[in-house]
């Protein structure tokens, strides 16, 4: 996603726009595509053989659960890969109990998994404490 202020040369799709004074904010979104059957093979087949990744039934996106040792672990895991997720635009759907946190990732935009996807996971993976 990137943000800019408006100026008379500048094309984007500002279906979102914000008056701040006397500029208009417009929010241009990079559309995602799906994964290709190659960049399945190359970057999603490592998740769901070797990280834990399962692919979800009648849906075009990957799940995980993660344990941790106790709430404060779970929230700090959730409260890092937020601050990410905000910075990639790419919010996961999680659910949290006690110190259980179920993840599920997919590319609305493009109704199925992106790149995005892939590189969040790996994001969540390497801020799983070492046991």
């Amino acid at each position: 996603r990137a943000l800019w202020t408006s100026t008379p040369d500048l094309i984007c799709d500002n279906r979102t726009s914000h008056r701040t004074f006397s500029t208009t904010t417009v929010i241009c979104r990079k559309m995602l595509a799906k994964l290709t059957d190659a960049e399945r093979a190359e970057k999603l087949k490592p998740l769901l053989d070797n990280g834990g990744w399962k692919m979800v039934d009648n849906r075009d996106a990957i799940y995980k659960e993660y344990l941790f040792a106790d709430f404060n672990q779970a929230w700090g895991f959730m409260s890092s890969v937020a601050l990410k997720a905000e910075q990639m635009n790419h919010h996961p759907e999680w659910f949290n109990v006690y110190n259980k946190v179920q993840v599920t990732l997919a590319t609305h935009d493009c109704g199925g998994l992106s790149e995005r996807d892939v590189r969040l996971a790996t994001f969540m993976d390497s801020k799983v404490p070492s046991k």
